[in-house]
């Protein structure tokens, strides 16, 4: 008896935590669901809250460019100027002697030095003009500067990824590849062999000196033939007076 009380004591037991297990599931779902339709309208809202937050990031960081749009950075400048009228002149004639640019002062909005001094070193100048052509004309001559150089306006973030491609800007160039940056992002042009333009000018002269031999043995048919010719109107030209006489008698 106390066996089969035993048995039957087991088998009540794992019953009953079949039971419970299949309650706690339950119930466990039941509030999963609950949670899901409770969390789905907050879930769409986050979602549209992000795009938002990215189309708004966007407008800034276009803002941003365009508010330094028609700024330039000269580096080298010695900084020695007491007004930022001075430091104009100086700005003014380096590009007068380096590039052959006249600029006047109404078309400079705003000049200033960056950061502060803290040693001996030159801050950078920065030169915001007028007009964008104006600042694109300084732009594509900077290369014929002396001892000045000359950068961009870029925002942070746009400097923090420059700073992240140099690695592999470098890279590219050491395949030989054409690579710059180009604000953010790095344009890459493919390789500039010359070993391939040296064997484009071989095969570019290669038909001339072909064609020298066929041009030869064109002309030599139309010699022969020329000649054969003359020959043929002296034969008749000689055969005419003894037709004639002959014709008289």
């Amino acid at each position: 008896m106390d066996n089969q009380f035993q048995l039957l004591f087991n088998k009540l037991q794992i019953e009953m935590q079949k039971q419970t297990m299949e309650l706690q599931t339950s119930i466990t779902n039941n509030i999963m669901e609950s949670l899901d339709e409770k969390l789905q309208p907050i879930i769409a809202e986050n979602k549209i809250l992000k795009t938002k937050l990215g189309k708004l990031e966007i407008e800034v960081e276009s803002l941003k460019r365009a508010k330094k749009q028609n700024n330039l950075i000269f580096f080298g400048i010695k900084e020695d100027e007491k007004s930022n009228l001075e430091l104009l002149q100086k700005v003014k004639k380096n590009l007068e002697t380096d590039l052959s640019i006249n600029l006047e002062d109404y078309e400079v909005n705003n000049i200033y030095r960056i950061g502060k001094k803290l040693s001996d070193k030159a801050r950078p100048t920065l030169v915001t003009f007028v007009n964008e052509w104006k600042k694109n004309e300084v732009s594509k001559l900077k290369k014929n500067l002396n001892d000045v150089y000359i950068s961009e306006d870029y925002t942070k973030d746009v400097l923090e990824r420059r700073k992240m491609l140099q690695p592999q800007l470098m890279e590219e160039r050491k395949k030989g590849n054409i690579a710059y940056l180009k604000f953010d992002k790095i344009i890459i042009k493919g390789k500039n062999n010359t070993n391939n333009d040296k064997q484009k000018r071989e095969t570019s002269t290669s038909p001339q000196c072909n064609t020298q031999p066929r041009k030869q043995q064109n002309l030599m048919p139309t010699n022969v033939n020329r000649l054969n010719a003359y020959e043929l109107m002296r034969i008749r030209s000689n055969s005419l007076p003894s037709n004639s006489t002959d014709n008289k008698q």
